[in-house]
């Protein structure tokens, strides 16, 4: 099955109202190509997961300026001042949540579990409306599972198979958003043949990706 598919094809297959986790750290590791042509497309009311909203003029911040993301469910939004404002006119939903709370439960979606528990948050705003469990006298926030629509990661290298390497800081939140959703597309800053990526540098299996765009 060949994979490759072009940046017009890949963001067809997203749709107004979908949720769409995100890959990157401000902008680092993003699939910024991608993104270019979603805003160009215009897609609307979309739910994002992802790190940050990047800055205004990249990646996120983009479709976030754009007025294209009905909901943020992010870890901060400080970069990013049109965040704030469409946060505070109540133009965007925004979930913040902690870091680590955020990555695990985008990992228990994509290994089939129903949520993580953490102490982290308790006896604070964020675990308003939230299920608590007390486990051996000590309390914990259930923070259920996240999955999306579509995951758009980024890959180093990435072989014709959909094998994805990922260069120092760009691996961030790609390799469990890749698990985490329906439709995995990857843009890749190169493309090798098959057996040209040595398994030892394999970060996700090709099983995941159903798509490649060449940046």
């Amino acid at each position: 099955m060949n994979k490759q598919i072009t940046i017009e094809e890949a963001v067809s297959q997203v749709k107004d109202g979908m949720t769409i986790m995100i890959g990157g750290f401000l902008a680092c590791g993003g699939p910024n190509k991608i993104i270019d042509a979603l805003v160009a497309k215009n897609v609307r009311d979309l739910t994002i997961i992802a790190n940050d909203t990047s800055f205004v003029d990249k990646g996120i911040g983009k479709l976030v300026v754009n007025g294209q993301v009905k909901k943020a469910i992010v870890t901060h939004i400080g970069t990013n001042k049109v965040s704030g404002q469409l946060m505070n006119e109540g133009k965007m939903e925004v979930v913040l949540t902690p870091q680590g709370t955020l990555a695990e439960q985008i990992r228990s979606g994509g290994s089939g579990l129903g949520g993580v528990l953490t102490p982290i948050g308790v006896g604070t705003p964020i675990a308003e409306g939230k299920d608590h469990l007390i486990i051996d006298g000590k309390t914990y926030l259930l923070e259920k599972a996240l999955k999306a629509d579509i995951a758009l990661i980024y890959g180093s290298k990435v072989d014709e198979k959909g094998n994805v390497f990922y260069n120092e800081a760009t691996r961030n939140f790609n390799p469990m958003m890749a698990m985490a959703a329906s439709t995995v597309i990857v843009e890749a800053e190169e493309v090798v043949k098959t057996g040209e990526l040595d398994p030892h540098l394999v970060m996700t299996p090709g099983l995941f990706v159903n798509y490649i765009v060449k940046a």
